[in-house]
């Protein structure tokens, strides 16, 4: 068997900030009670995980280098069941602060697609397939 992605963790800057955003902005579970450098939230699948920058060098032995900006290392794509679902998640998110960085629209590969940042730069695709 191969390896297979376990988590997937994003590394951020103001970690209580992130966690409210993705809580209860995306709606995310979380159970992390705002204690210590590391979240998980609550995922079937992959699990996803946020860690403060800060203690990141202690960690690795060496000092990383992080974007800034708009981050165009990654995305991260979250599927709705239809388009109509996804279109209000993206009004929704842009209402409640996300950065828009492209409308909802109609991608050439057949899935219905938009676009919008965290507060720290990462990118979130909000989309549908349209499998309901």
């Amino acid at each position: 068997m191969g390896a297979r992605i376990d988590m997937i963790g994003i590394f951020v800057t103001d970690l209580g900030r992130m966690v409210a955003f993705y809580r209860d902005v995306l709606g995310f579970e979380i159970t992390w009670d705002g204690n210590g450098p590391y979240a998980e939230f609550v995922n079937d699948g992959v699990r996803f995980s946020m860690y403060a920058r800060a203690p990141l060098p202690g960690l690795l032995g060496q000092t990383p280098i992080f974007p800034a900006g708009l981050n165009g290392t990654f995305e991260l794509a979250l599927d709705l069941p239809t388009s109509a679902a996804a279109d209000r998640m993206f009004a929704a998110v842009v209402a409640a602060g996300g950065r828009p960085i492209y409308a909802p629209r109609d991608e050439p590969w057949g899935m219905h697609s938009s676009m919008v940042a965290d507060p720290e730069g990462n990118l979130i695709e909000i989309g549908s397939w349209n499998r309901g």
